[in-house]
């Protein structure tokens, strides 16, 4: 093992502050076109990062592609869940982004034109092979829309609790946290970001030591709605309740949404979920780290066990020069989401295809599909 690699035990908690702010990595200009001359081969290669010939092998083609320095990185955040661990990593400059190519910002994602995407999506793609881990797609996600999924404001979901909105902060949450079976990581790639919106992150890890008000957490009575992509008429089915920490009780991992289950009617929590959720939330908020502007080029992986995310309100297609609001490319991102275990998501994916899984709502499966 090289010096600086060790993982920290819980023990170091007690020693060292907590992490505050994700691990920050700028990529050098060799990486950089490296990164973005891989993703071009690929696309020559395979078309798409959904090609089952490339996702096959693409643990393979990882550890062949990526730049050294990067691949190691990523494969020591996949099996860390240390008291040091923030659990997510910001890479500055990963890849060069061609604007002209991709073109002007469509009104929302369903006007995607995702060819013009192919090079980043056989990028994050790699990311994610090198922790390693499996890209995969939720039906719960735009009925499950493809491995690579553009985030874009769109207009008409401007004040929702999602990542089409824009007008409202979007509360830092585990990426679904109303599934058994969520993520393990993901990626945002930022292709644009003129408006200069702040990302939010917030850890697990950043409370240090779990003290008896977090301990609550443990206990599996808190209820979470289905999100606000499935509309006002998402039912809760038969209250199902689990827990906000759960593994190991010293380093625990977090499943948690702060719009669904507390600012949602909905979820309807016993008056001690309730209370119990409000005390942490008004802890964690304290915590949440919000001084990431992304660039184009950078992003952002995350352990979705360990680390929450969000962002700032803004509004989109306008951007600040001094004083004055200017017309500008609305923003966009691209989301990635992957397993490291496609066995043991196998009793909730399709039958023909083990990379989609059919969850429903914390165990339940998608019917008639």
């Amino acid at each position: 093992m090289k010096p600086g690699t060790e993982e920290l035990t819980y023990t170091d908690v007690l020693i060292n502050p907590p992490p505050l702010a994700p691990l920050v990595v700028q990529v050098t200009p060799r990486e950089c076109i490296a990164i973005t001359n891989a993703g071009d081969m690929l696309v020559n290669a395979f078309g798409s990062c959904d090609n089952p010939d490339f996702i096959s092998e693409l643990h393979l083609n990882a550890f062949q592609l990526l730049p050294e320095r990067i691949a190691r990185i990523l494969s020591n955040f996949g099996t860390d869940f240390s008291a040091s661990q923030y659990g997510a990593i910001v890479f500055k400059g990963l890849f060069n982004v061609d604007q002209l190519d991709i073109g002007p910002t469509p009104p929302s994602w369903k006007e995607m034109d995702y060819n013009r995407l192919s090079r980043y999506g056989f990028i994050s793609a790699l990311l994610h092979g090198a922790v390693p881990s499996k890209p995969v797609q939720y039906y719960a996600q735009r009925k499950g829309g493809g491995l690579l999924h553009a985030i874009i404001p769109d207009e008409k979901m401007s004040y929702t609790q999602t990542g089409s909105g824009s007008r409202t902060d979007l509360f830092v949450h585990t990426e679904d946290a109303f599934l058994f079976n969520q993520a393990d990581f993901l990626s945002f790639m930022f292709l644009r970001n003129e408006e200069r919106v702040p990302s939010s992150l917030y850890s697990i890890r950043s409370h240090g030591e779990i003290s008896e008000k977090l301990k609550a957490l443990f206990k599996p009575i808190y209820k979470c709605p289905k999100d606000a992509n499935f509309g006002a008429d998402a039912i809760l089915e038969d209250a199902v309740m689990t827990a906000v920490l759960y593994g190991n009780e010293e380093l625990p991992f977090v499943r948690f949404d702060a719009a669904e289950q507390i600012y949602n009617e909905q979820a309807d929590q016993t008056n001690e979920a309730m209370a119990h959720l409000v005390d942490y939330w008004e802890e964690a908020k304290g915590l949440i780290y919000s001084d990431y502007i992304p660039d184009s080029g950078d992003l952002v992986f995350v352990n979705n066990h360990l680390c929450a995310h969000g962002r700032n309100a803004f509004l989109a297609g306008y951007r600040r020069e001094n004083g004055q609001l200017v017309k500008c490319e609305r923003r966009m991102m691209l989301r990635m989401m992957s397993k490291t275990s496609l066995i043991n998501i196998r009793s909730v994916t399709h039958t023909d295809d083990p990379y989609l899984i059919m969850e429903e709502h914390y165990g339940s499966l998608f019917k008639n599909i």
